[in-house]
């Protein structure tokens, strides 16, 4: 009897850590999602088909590479690359034309599966450059908690309350218990309307891409690249962690193709999860590193059945008030910042050309009609490339001390204040 109970305990214990991995998974991120969506163009129905697509897919795709490989790999989309959306978004944007750049990024990913060389060749961006462009996308969002609670008091403050409350006693919860703060809200603000007219019911609405080199420039590729390096790279770090070797030519073709079909109902990427990994591949979903993949597949299975709900969520998202849909957003995030800013200046070297790429990715500019989060990678590397070679010839001046930053960097950071570990998307 004793044998069985434990056995019964330990498969209940692997389902609900993969259901929980999924529930918190979708609810700390998707209004971001919906928000990045309606920032490019996408209208409540495109929006719902998005979100529906991408939660599904990733379902589906968790399911089959965690029973395929029999390793907890678990899929996500991209919340960096959603976070991209509402960043790039300067002036009105084609929602096709959006689709289109999606596209590009999806088959840009299942091209580095195919083409290891190319892979090799994106991660070794600088660390540094690449973490301050994400923390400059990053920081507009982090900044909207702020302005909701300054312009909707009564919607903002509950939801900050609520997420301060829970970061100290339950933090895995702080986010969700923020959604949830923040629905009660909106539905105490709303006369009973909550969804007003808008359509709950699961549907997939097609879109036909537009192929814009202008738009594919400023949106398609550093969609790539944040999802490669801020999302792909730290899953296959947080895997490697718990001692899983996942196989990442077949991991990145199946994520990019799966992200390229799901452009075509609107849904901007996919890629390997490293918060919801760490749940499904640590000693908290099984004693047992063999039998791990179950809570994956429990966890893909609780995102299909989310996903049936995707337009609710996204009625729930047109009925509020847009910064306060970003603010829920920020919240979540908010560790991704840390940890991009943290890792951006870790290296006293490369400090002015990490804040040179964060400024600029953060200004929200565009030039040529390309946005700020491309310009952010030039200028940083161009940057990075000239202070390196001053240095290798000797024309910059030697720092005062073992411990001193290049001239205008500021003080250096602790001995302690190594790079946290990866904070991104659930």
């Amino acid at each position: 009897m004793c044998s069985r109970s434990r056995e019964a305990s330990a498969i209940f214990q692997l389902f609900s850590t993969g259901i929980i991995a999924g529930i918190a998974g979708f609810a700390s991120s998707f209004t971001l999602v919906v928000a990045g969506l309606h920032a490019v163009g996408a209208s409540d129905d495109q929006a719902a088909s998005g979100l529906l697509i991408l939660t599904v897919m990733m379902g589906l795709v968790t399911i089959g590479l965690a029973w395929g490989y029999r390793m907890p790999i678990t899929v996500a989309w991209s919340t960096p690359g959603a976070a991209l959306l509402i960043v790039a978004a300067q002036g009105d944007v084609e929602f096709q034309a959006a689709v289109g750049a999606f596209i590009v990024c999806g088959v840009l990913i299942m091209v580095c599966g195919l083409v290891p060389a190319l892979g090799r060749l994106i991660t070794r961006i600088p660390q540094p450059i690449a973490s301050a462009m994400l923390a400059g996308i990053l920081f507009p969002i982090c900044l909207a908690p702020i302005t909701a609670s300054v312009e909707y008091p009564w919607l903002g403050l509950p939801m900050v309350v609520v997420w301060l409350i829970l970061l100290k006693v339950a933090p895995r919860w702080a986010v969700p218990g923020a959604l949830v703060a923040a629905i009660v809200a909106i539905a105490l603000t709303t006369d009973g309307s909550l969804f007003g007219d808008a359509a709950v019911v699961p549907q997939l609405t097609l879109v036909v891409p537009v192929f814009d080199p202008i738009l594919i420039v400023s949106l398609g590729i550093p969609l790539f690249i944040v999802t490669m390096a801020g999302q792909n790279v730290p899953g296959f770090t947080v895997m490697r962690t718990y001692g899983y070797a996942v196989p990442a030519g077949p991991a990145l073709t199946v994520t990019g193709a799966a992200s390229a079909a799901s452009a075509f109902f609107g849904g901007h990427a996919l890629n390997l999860a490293a918060i919801t990994a760490a749940l499904t591949a640590s000693e908290e979903a099984h004693d047992d590193p063999k039998r791990r993949w179950i809570a994956s597949v429990a966890a893909g299975t609780t995102y299909v059945v989310i996903g049936l709900g995707a337009g609710f969520a996204t009625a729930l998202v047109s009925v509020a008030p847009p910064i306060v849909v970003v603010a829920i957003a920020g919240l979540a995030v908010i560790g991704a910042l840390i940890t991009s800013v943290r890792t951006a200046l870790d290296a006293p070297e490369h400090r002015i050309a990490a804040i040179a790429t964060f400024l600029v990715a953060a200004s929200g500019i565009t030039v040529i009609g390309i946005g700020s989060a491309f310009w952010a990678l030039i200028v940083g590397a161009i940057i990075m490339a000239w202070l390196g070679w001053r240095r290798k010839t000797g024309v910059t001046a030697t720092p005062a001390g073992p411990d001193a930053a290049p001239e205008g960097a500021g003080p250096t950071a602790p001995e302690s204040a190594a790079p946290a570990a990866p904070e991104k998307k659930l």
